[in-house]
């Protein structure tokens, strides 16, 4: 296994890192106070082609390979300093985007996947109820046929991007076909239908310039021919794409955590006290040193899964071992670069305290960390690790997408 960049993804790097630094983020600081989504971002996003990386040139895209594009989303959160931007681009890709095109017919990819790419079209994934997140086969959420319709009823919640989102992944319960998994269906709506209504949208701790929502869908008339796979299949495209949402989506998380190593490498460099840079002591450059570690430790999980899923073989384990470690590593590497930076890290006209905030989402969303270490339990043979989980089948929940 050689996980040495080629030439072509060192040049893709180097060119994303520009775009980032040159065109996003410039308002990041309002835009996080406001809790407003940066929507010329978003399209300056789109025309550089960051919302179709993953999708072939065919339906708009640029086709790259999976650790390319992992590659290309490093790079995007090393640049931007937008977190919640990065993480918005991170749903509609791993959300909405993935699912079209592993469960798509070719009719809904022509349909739906070049204005996802051209940025025409934001998507979501409505997934958690109010009373199912971790517990995707508790979905309450209906949709029953109604000849060419299905009739959906239900509330989602916590939806991110749903308050601006065009286009809805969202599964709901079509019958009772005596495993629990066999009554899902995954519907791709479209926010324009009549009785799909955001009634809500979310403040939130971080995050904030990817807008939260409640998404009410009520007695909507979905085409039949807007469901993903086959009637009943819903679970299963649901836990087809976990592996992607586990790792993709936590491929900016790294390119943040050499940002912010690189942001306290400077600052303990230049900050003096008692006659000497701070950095030479030990406490400040054991700080610097572990930050480091995880770094490096992250982008190695972080690579073997884009290279296992470039090969198509399963990631599940591995996956799962990076969504842990990524997720809690920059929560710790935010941490110690506000300590690092002492008050400036904490007072509000700082970066870094809006990185920490940022960051803390992440053990949370895309199923959290409790859920996934009882996951990983499960995958490493320890019989019904995860509590809850019908059958035991650690290997198909995906927790919480947040």
């Amino acid at each position: 296994m050689n996980l040495e960049l080629t030439a072509e993804q060192r040049r893709l790097r180097t060119e994303v890192i520009a775009f980032a630094r040159e065109e996003l983020g410039r308002d990041v600081a309002a835009d996080d106070r406001e809790s407003r989504f940066p929507l010329e971002d978003w399209r300056r996003c789109a025309a550089f082609g960051v919302l179709g990386w993953p999708v072939p040139a065919e339906y708009g895209g640029r086709g790259l390979d999976p650790l390319t594009v992992i590659v290309a989303l490093e790079a995007l959160g090393y640049g931007c300093r937008d977190n919640g931007l990065v993480f918005a681009v991170n749903n509609h890709l791993w959300g909405c985007v993935i699912y079209l095109l592993t469960h798509g017919t070719d009719e809904q990819k022509k349909r739906y996947l070049k204005p996802l790419c051209d940025g025409t079209l934001i998507g979501a994934h409505a997934l958690t109820e109010p009373e199912a997140g971790s517990d995707v086969l508790g979905l309450r959420a209906t949709a029953e046929r109604d000849g060419d319709h299905y009739r959906l009823r239900g509330t989602k919640c916590f939806v991110s991007n749903g308050p601006v989102a065009d286009v809805f992944v969202t599964l709901a319960r079509t019958g009772d076909r005596g495993r629990a998994q066999d009554g899902l269906t995954a519907f791709l709506v479209t926010a324009d239908l009549p009785g799909v209504d955001r009634t809500r949208e979310l403040t939130k701790m971080g995050l904030r310039t990817t807008p939260m929502g409640v998404v009410e869908f009520d007695d909507v008339a979905v085409p039949a021919a807007n469901v993903l796979g086959r009637e009943g299949a819903g679970y299963a495209v649901f836990t087809s794409t976990i592996e992607w949402e586990r790792s993709l989506m936590f491929a900016a998380q790294v390119g943040a955590m050499e940002r912010l190593l690189e942001e306290s490498v400077r600052h303990a460099n230049a900050r003096r006290q008692f006659g000497r840079s701070i950095g030479g002591f030990q406490a400040v450059a054991h700080q610097i040193a572990d930050m480091k570690i995880r770094l490096e430790l992250a982008r190695l999980l972080l690579y073997r899964v884009g290279w296992l899923k470039r090969e198509g073989r399963m990631a599940l384990t591995e996956a799962t071992i990076a969504k842990i470690f990524i997720s809690e590593s920059l929560v710790s590497t935010a941490m110690a670069a506000v300590e690092v930076h002492g008050a400036r890290g904490y007072v509000a006209d700082s970066s870094l305290e809006r990185e920490l905030r940022d960051a803390l989402g992440g053990p949370i969303y895309a199923g959290t960390s409790a859920v996934q270490r009882g996951i990983l339990a499960e995958l490493a043979g320890v019989r019904g690790a995860l509590s809850g989980d019908p059958g035991g089948a650690a290997r198909e929940t995906g927790g919480e997408p947040g």
